[in-house]
């Protein structure tokens, strides 16, 4: 039951009469021989895991460049305020992408979904529906088989590395993961969820990976934030029955091509973009 496209994971579910989340399931108890019970059992943990990093952030850490650490519970304080414009289940997945990275950033314990640079945008989508809307877990973890789902063949048809395709390939491929997800959880059909994903994916192409200092914090952390904003947008969109007009497999594709014709200086080497303002300059290592 292997799938190497969108668009054959799509006819499998016709095929076997099955939702995506039991096809991607299915296709990983047929490479690991282990049974359907451990395998989403492991899905569970990994769940789990997510939860304990965003329980865990500790707003008193900071990493050891010092650029990173304490805006996520800044971000907490607002939201308490009122006066934010992104308010409710927005607001709260914006505070919960920003801890995960920063958790990231000073070394806690995160999961890489589907790079470390990009480990607040699933979890901040999932983890805070789950809270706000009183989802059963169950549900959330099939969520999570379709973003894995997505992120293989992201993976196979594209690269899921911002030093081979820039931070459209973290972020963007983030974002699109939990935009597929969450409309799933949300009740979308096959194809909103695909759309949703190709909505998120499609407005972070050409995204470079331009990191201060060679470090995954300045724009890194921030970025998870807009991953996430910009997946719970895409959703919203499919949701409300409007169509990608380019397909999620092309739309790949297309992130592919984009990234091969990245020059490799915004490529995670921290050779132009942000990396070399005045202010970037100032955390290059000393050769």
């Amino acid at each position: 039951m292997e799938y190497h496209s969108i668009r054959q994971l799509e006819e499998l579910c016709k095929t076997e009469q099955k939702p995506v989340w039991k096809i991607v399931l299915k296709a990983e108890q047929t490479e690991t021989d282990e049974t359907e019970k451990q395998i989403f059992e492991r899905m569970r943990q990994m769940y789990h895991e997510m939860k304990a990093a965003d329980e865990g952030y500790a707003a008193e850490l900071r990493s050891a460049s010092g650029m990173a650490g304490g805006d996520g519970e800044k971000m907490h304080r607002f939201n308490v305020t009122g006066k934010n414009l992104c308010s409710g289940y927005m607001a709260l997945a914006m505070e919960k992408a920003l801890k995960m990275g920063e958790s990231n950033a000073c070394m806690k314990r995160i999961v890489a979904a589907p790079t470390a640079g990009a480990c607040g945008v699933l979890p901040a989508v999932l983890i805070t529906y789950e809270q706000f809307y009183k989802i059963p877990e169950a549900k959330m973890l099939e969520g999570m088989y379709i973003a894995a789902g997505v992120g293989q063949v992201i993976a196979e048809r594209a690269c899921i590395a911002g030093a081979q395709g820039g931070c459209q390939a973290e972020i963007g491929s983030a974002s699109c993961m939990a935009a597929a997800a969450i409309t799933y959880i949300r009740g979308g059909s096959t194809k909103q969820v695909f759309d949703a994903g190709a909505f998120a994916l499609k407005s972070l192409l050409g995204l470079v990976c331009d990191p201060l200092g060679g470090l995954v914090e300045v724009p890194c952390i921030k970025r998870n934030v807009i991953g996430s904003v910009n997946a719970i947008t895409a959703s919203d969109m499919a949701m409300a029955e409007i169509e990608s007009k380019v397909p999620l497999d092309e739309v790949i594709d297309a992130m592919a091509e984009v990234g091969d014709l990245l020059p490799c200086s915004l490529e995670e080497t921290s050779q132009a973009g942000l990396a070399q303002t005045e202010t970037g300059k100032k955390y290059m290592p000393e050769s």
